[in-house]
């Protein structure tokens, strides 16, 4: 692996880190990123809050990807963001 794919991967998984750490801190679970959390309250339950399908368009429109949220879910449902190291027992 060259040195620029190893920084990019380094730094992908700093930014999940940091999105994970912020998720945490206003009360979500440790592992899962706002954006997934986000997707999962606005999209997900059954009586969506104002404040989750309101983030959910901020944090799309910030993305300029529609289906960011989503994206971000079905990534912590299939385990992409884990490092292979990780998955190799799956």
């Amino acid at each position: 692996m060259d040195i620029q794919r190893k920084l990019k991967r380094y730094g992908y998984h700093v930014v999940i880190a940091i999105d994970q750490l912020f998720n945490a801190i206003i009360g979500g679970a440790a592992d899962e990123t706002l954006s997934s959390r986000t997707y999962r309250g606005a999209v997900l339950a059954e009586q969506p809050k104002k404040r989750w399908r309101v983030l959910y368009r901020l944090i799309n429109g910030l993305f300029f990807d529609r289906n960011h949220c989503k994206t971000a879910y079905e990534s912590e449902i299939s385990g992409k963001q884990h490092d292979e190291r990780f998955l190799a027992g799956r």
